[in-house]
């Protein structure tokens, strides 16, 4: 049975998560102190305890995710015997991508957590609050191509594109809010649900360059060593464990479309994948994959009885 790791990203965070981890677990204990560690300050006390509205604050939302992630396939590693390898193929999320790097050996924690900083922090400054926005199609008929169509009818008025291809009924458009507006009148008119994503920037579009090239700059910096598992990138939907090749995707990532749905499918076809695993906060990304992939098994770990049960089915 073929095995991926998945990792999510903005919009699983809840007030809480990873508490029960790091009651549990010495190892998700050290990853929390040592994200702290690495941004100076006291991020794990936010997550226990919050509130909600400064957890959510994408620069702070960012490294949240990446360390639940990190104390879940640690503490899998490290109490279970159920290393990274275990797996053919890693994939994230947008910032998941980051965290897949991280359980993958490919990034240290510390530089992954000051890098999600730092990405945070870029993406909000790329574009004035209030001047994006980000819109998801919803419904039966919403598709790739009726999202694009939408998008190409903002794009009338400003920058709008598909920013994110999460599975058939599902696909997110991002852009300036004159565009994006205009878009979802053209998707309703479509036979699409819109529904507006409460986002603080209109992220994986156009008008995240600024922060691509700041991401750019700052991953120059950074070592990047060869995945223990293949990564399955947001921007090509295909595997790689070439260093360079992550560096480059990366930045990409910023303003490029997270072809996720793609990515599932790849993995369930070609990467011969029958089981994912989706690592850290929430359920998102495992709902996902049973609209893509409705024969694999899709199963979320966060909880300790939820890595107990999944090291002793392998």
């Amino acid at each position: 049975m073929s095995l991926a790791f998945l990792f999510p990203g903005q919009g699983s965070q809840a007030v809480g998560m990873g508490a029960e981890l790091a009651e549990a677990f010495a190892t998700a204990r050290e990853v929390f102190e040592e994200v702290d560690d690495a941004l100076g300050e006291k991020l794990s006390k936010l997550m226990r305890e919050g509130p909600i509205e400064t957890l959510t604050l994408t620069e702070n939302t960012q490294p949240a995710l990446m360390a639940v992630s990190l104390a879940v396939a640690r503490t899998l590693e490290r109490e279970f015997g159920v290393p990274v390898e275990k797996a053919s193929f890693v994939a994230g999320h947008s910032l998941g991508e980051y965290s897949a790097l991280a359980a993958a050996g490919a990034l240290t924690l510390a530089d992954t957590a000051r890098l999600l900083r730092r990405r945070g922090q870029a993406m909000q400054r790329a574009v004035p609050v209030g001047e994006g926005a980000m819109a998801a199609l919803i419904g039966p008929k919403t598709d790739v191509a009726l999202a694009e169509a939408a998008a190409a009818a903002g794009a009338e008025v400003g920058v709008c594109a598909v920013a994110n291809d999460n599975n058939a009924g599902n696909v997110v458009i991002s852009g300036t809010a004159a565009a994006v507006e205009k878009a979802t009148d053209k998707a309703k008119a479509l036979g699409a649900r819109a529904i507006p994503v409460n986002v603080s920037a209109p992220f994986h579009c156009p008008l995240m360059q600024p922060a691509a090239d700041e991401m750019a700059e700052a991953l120059a910096a950074i070592a990047i060593a060869a995945p223990r598992a293949f990564l399955v990138a947001n921007v090509t939907a295909r595997p790689t464990n070439d260093p360079e090749a992550i560096r480059r995707q990366l930045v990409e990532q910023v303003t490029g479309r997270v072809r996720w749905r793609e990515s599932v499918e790849w993995m369930a076809g070609e990467g011969g994948v029958t089981r994912f695993a989706e690592l850290g906060a929430g359920k998102v990304l495992t709902g996902m994959v049973k609209r893509i992939a409705p024969d694999a098994e899709a199963l979320a770990l966060n909880a300790p009885a939820d890595l107990e049960a999944f090291a002793k089915a392998l």
